[in-house]
């Protein structure tokens, strides 16, 4: 696979089918996992709720040829950090894999349509500082924690710190569903998530 051909990636496993996927997550501890959606046995979104749940720090991509706005809304509803097309170029896809490494959420253009179209702002969302605000900001323009700390000069404990808190105040599950509220909030602007 072109993926071993990037030094700085390493490919450590592949499963057969979603529940195979949950057992060489546990068993692999990868820091991203490329999911297809269609898979026997469980599907990709399932599986993307299981990992994210018991293991949080393993980012998940979807990477699938299937555009429907139920499969977008619900991949990233289940976690995932972005929704790749499998037409995407080998290059971008590796820049896109260390991004979500680095907590960036990656989107294809097409799939943040549909989200932008599907995805509503909570209703009532907690009170964010403006610390918070910033953050958000921030995250949703694709910034990883490390970059945010630098960007505000803040600890990088205290930025996970931050994010804890907009995704708890805010009622989301990922940092892509915070960055799809703060577009709608007017925050950023809509085309930052198809640039993130």
């Amino acid at each position: 696979m072109f993926l071993g051909l990037d030094p700085e990636l390493e490919v450590i496993g592949e499963a057969h089918d979603g529940a195979d996927s949950i057992v060489k997550v546990r068993e692999l501890q990868p820091d991203v996992v490329l999911m297809d959606l269609l898979m026997p046995v469980m599907d990709g979104i399932t599986a993307i709720g299981h990992i994210r749940r018991e293991m949080p720090d393993v980012e998940v991509l979807a990477l699938t040829s299937v555009l429907e706005d139920a499969s977008v809304v619900g991949a990233v509803r289940a976690g995932a950090i972005g929704y790749l097309l499998k037409d995407t170029e080998a290059d971008e896809l590796c820049r896109a894999i260390k991004a979500a490494a680095a907590g960036q959420v990656q989107l294809s253009p097409k799939a943040a349509a549909r989200l932008m179209r599907e995805v509503r702002a909570p209703v009532n969302p907690g009170t964010l500082t403006d610390r918070e605000t910033e953050v958000l900001r921030l995250m949703a323009g694709g910034q990883s924690n490390k970059e945010i700390a630098h960007t505000l000069n803040i600890g990088d404990k205290t930025v996970k710190t931050h994010v804890s808190n907009v995704l708890g105040k805010l009622g989301v599950q990922s940092r892509t569903q915070a960055a799809l509220y703060a577009v709608r909030a007017g925050l950023v602007p809509a085309d930052a998530l198809s640039r993130a």
